[in-house]
């Protein structure tokens, strides 16, 4: 077993402890211990399952336990899926000390604990991420939900995970453009609030790519500290936490255009990004070099940098759905540069227009 790190994030009602290492599905001691009650129940899709639900699954004996094997892809992130995962609770016998494990990427995480917060009010639940995606971002701070066909993650609830275990192994079986989908994630890190990391990942964007175990490691487990931190900080996202949503705003609307078939969450982000620091730079509140940079790193990780294209309205109009808007005036997450991001209210929506169109 080579455990890399353990991050805590050390909220006010209770800590919980991101594991990162090798090997973490099989270390059953270790995850054991934050299953409380008898009942469990796995939470997984088509594509996950067959590599690693047997092993999972192993490490249960003597718990009450069943499977869920859902279909993959956001477009299966609904309430219809939610209602099937109660199902599947309700056939276990599962009570109030049950636990879910959702065993996947964001798509499961998000669904399964969004129905672990719903199930008699509230279930323990285990993040168990095998995307970089995941382990990096969604795993980590309790936002759970499900999509809209008016917009992404529109029903939800914060539920914290009791623990989540990050198996770095399972990034080996990821595919080429997921991989790399989870590393726009990655970048945001370094692009809201700590502009040395982002140096870092411009000097370590080749070994990243190869998924070179070294970087890889320390890349996650930086990120995990990130978000922890913010998280820690401001759980329910009443300021600071809305930064994490660098680019989201685009990205959410651009996903949500495409009918969540077209670009990954992590390309969405990607090109979200981008705009955003263009946006920046059309404001006056940013320097172009900054978003050059921005886009040269995007570029050598093998992101998009261009959106799609889609009718400007609709995609305003998307964007006008976004969790992070008061009073219906537009709200994004900006930057004065790398490292600075920052909340602006009130962004006009011709300046949105005129980049759209670019």
């Amino acid at each position: 077993m080579n455990i890399i790190e353990q991050v805590d994030v050390e909220l006010a009602a209770r800590a919980y402890p991101i594991w990162i290492g090798r090997g973490l599905l099989d270390d059953a001691p270790r995850w054991r211990a934050a299953i409380r009650g008898r009942h469990v129940l796995v939470v997984s899709n088509e594509t996950v399952a067959p590599l690693y639900l047997e092993r999972v699954a192993a490490g249960l004996d003597g718990f009450a336990h069943a499977a869920l094997v859902l279909p993959d892809g956001e477009t299966h992130k609904t309430l219809e899926r939610t209602g099937e995962v109660f199902a599947a609770l309700a056939a276990l016998g599962a009570s109030r000390d049950a636990t879910v494990l959702a065993l996947g990427g964001g798509v499961i995480g998000d669904l399964a604990g969004f129905a672990a917060a719903c199930w008699m009010r509230g279930i323990d639940f285990v993040q168990m991420p095998t995307t970089l995606l995941a382990m990096v971002d969604s795993s980590v701070g309790g936002k759970t939900g499900v999509n809209l066909p008016l917009g992404k993650n529109l029903v939800g609830a914060f539920h914290q995970p009791r623990a989540v275990v990050a198996d770095i192994a399972t990034l080996a079986t990821l595919p080429e453009r997921e991989y790399r989908a989870g590393l726009a994630e990655v970048v945001k890190y370094g692009a809201i609030g700590d502009p040395e990391f982002f140096a870092w990942l411009e000097r370590e964007a080749a070994a990243l790519v190869a998924r070179e175990p070294r970087a890889l490691a320390h890349a996650i487990a930086a990120s995990c500290r990130h978000k922890a931190a913010i998280v820690v900080r401001d759980e329910f996202e009443q300021g600071e936490r809305a930064l994490l949503n660098f680019g989201h705003t685009f990205g959410h609307a651009l996903e949500t255009a495409d009918g969540y078939s077209g670009l990954l969450h992590g390309e969405a982000v990607a090109i979200g990004m981008l705009l955003a620091a263009r946006l920046s730079t059309a404001l006056g509140r940013a320097p172009p070099a900054d978003a050059d940079r921005l886009a040269a790193l995007l570029d050598k990780l093998g992101l998009p940098l261009a959106p799609p294209a889609h009718d400007v309205q609709q995609l305003l109009g998307l964007m006008r759905l976004d969790k992070k808007n008061l009073g219906g005036r537009l709200r994004l997450i900006l930057w004065r540069g790398i490292g600075r991001a920052e909340v602006v209210p009130d962004v006009p929506e011709e300046a949105i227009h005129g980049l759209l169109h670019l």
